[in-house]
């Protein structure tokens, strides 16, 4: 469903909202869960995760790309932490799509590619054999 604008404003609070965060970016030092793409578009991004207790604490982003790849990872990151991994597998980029309401049609791609890069972070997470307080731990 289309979102009624005001005369002459072309994205939603929502969108102007995530495409204007920068708080995320960054790469976290020891993270538990990374991945990466690559779009047709040329945009890359990699995503951390920081997860205590099967439950995630942070998501954090670096992005070589565009305004639009930008708000769908900040979105990601919003309607993730604080869930479990097990729900977060759920996350699809519909729901990036629908929560920033004005994503231009022609950057579906970017939401489908920060998921992407999302779900490889997770099954990198799920592949490890312990969370990190417990590494932290093992390594002391």
């Amino acid at each position: 469903m289309e979102k009624e604008l005001p005369a002459g404003q072309l994205h939603s609070e929502h969108f102007i909202d995530m495409a204007s965060r920068t708080s995320r970016l960054g790469a976290l030092e020891h993270p538990d869960g990374y991945g990466k793409r690559v779009g047709d578009c040329g945009d890359t991004i990699e995503v951390y995760l920081s997860v205590l207790g099967g439950q995630i604490q942070m998501v954090s982003f670096r992005i070589q790309g565009c305004l639009n790849t930008n708000a769908c990872a900040n979105t990601l990151a919003f309607l993730v932490e604080g869930r479990s991994v097990a729900d977060s597998w759920q996350v699809t980029p519909d729901d990036l799509v629908d929560y920033l309401e004005t994503l231009p049609a022609d950057h579906i791609h970017c939401a489908e590619l920060v998921v992407g890069a999302f779900y490889l972070a997770l099954n990198d997470y799920s592949a490890r054999p312990y969370d990190s307080w417990q590494k932290s731990y093992l390594k002391g």
